[in-house]
């Protein structure tokens, strides 16, 4: 079984079964933007979890919330979300994975792209979905299989929102880097960019395949 394929025993939620056959893969096109809304239920989350506590920008987390509920059944495993806060400083631990069930947040650095931030600031000042724009797009993306390429392990992604549907055209995935790391921030107080791309520390990208397998959301914006 190749590193991308989903294992046999994989459970999949009830209600999200129809129409995830193709997000297994790198489906994209109509029907991802044609899904319908997901059961509320699936996206209670515990009174216990406080996202500003936790790490993660209520008003982020809002808007994921919104966007996992309008894409529906594109999303596949609703249970766990990314969320790229691109309001943060390239050296913060801005790439939070949220337990939708149990409220724990996992945070990782991550890249943004050069064409986000012409003048290597260590901020995101532009977000675009045109080819060759070398910029980071915002909106929300699910993710298809792992393979390995370019970059070594990495995992696609599919745009589902006209602010980020050229995604798979401009190869936007996710992939470690060298440029991204603790080192480079004592050196430089910022990481390196990509080329949009969510670039994560070399040492965490087994961390963040582990749990970001096909059919996860990924949220990228700014508050």
């Amino acid at each position: 079984m190749s590193v991308g394929e989903i294992r046999p025993g994989e459970t999949r939620r009830g209600v999200l079964r129809a129409g995830l056959a193709a997000v297994a893969g790198i489906a994209v096109g109509p029907a991802l933007h044609a899904a319908g809304p997901l059961m509320p239920s699936v996206l209670k989350l515990p009174r216990r979890f406080e996202p500003g506590v936790d790490g993660v920008r209520p008003a982020l987390l809002a808007r994921a919330r919104a966007a996992l509920m309008q894409h529906g059944r594109a999303i596949a495993r609703p249970e766990l979300i990314g969320i790229a806060d691109y309001t943060e400083q390239s050296a913060e631990s801005r790439f939070h994975l949220v337990d939708m069930v149990s409220g724990r947040v996992s945070s990782f650095l991550v890249a943004h792209g050069r064409g986000s931030d012409p003048g290597h600031s260590g901020w995101v000042q532009y977000f675009s979905n045109a080819p060759g724009s070398l910029a980071s797009s915002r909106g929300t993306y699910v993710t298809g299989d792992r393979y390995t390429g370019k970059y070594g392990l990495s995992l696609r992604l599919s745009g589902l929102d006209y602010s980020n549907d050229n995604a798979l055209e401009r190869a936007i995935v996710v992939h470690g880097a060298p440029y991204v790391s603790e080192q480079m921030i004592r050196d430089h107080g910022k990481l390196g960019r990509s080329e949009g791309c969510f670039a994560v520390p070399e040492t965490d990208l087994y961390a963040v395949l582990a749990r970001l397998s096909p059919g996860h959301m990924i949220y990228a914006d700014k508050a």
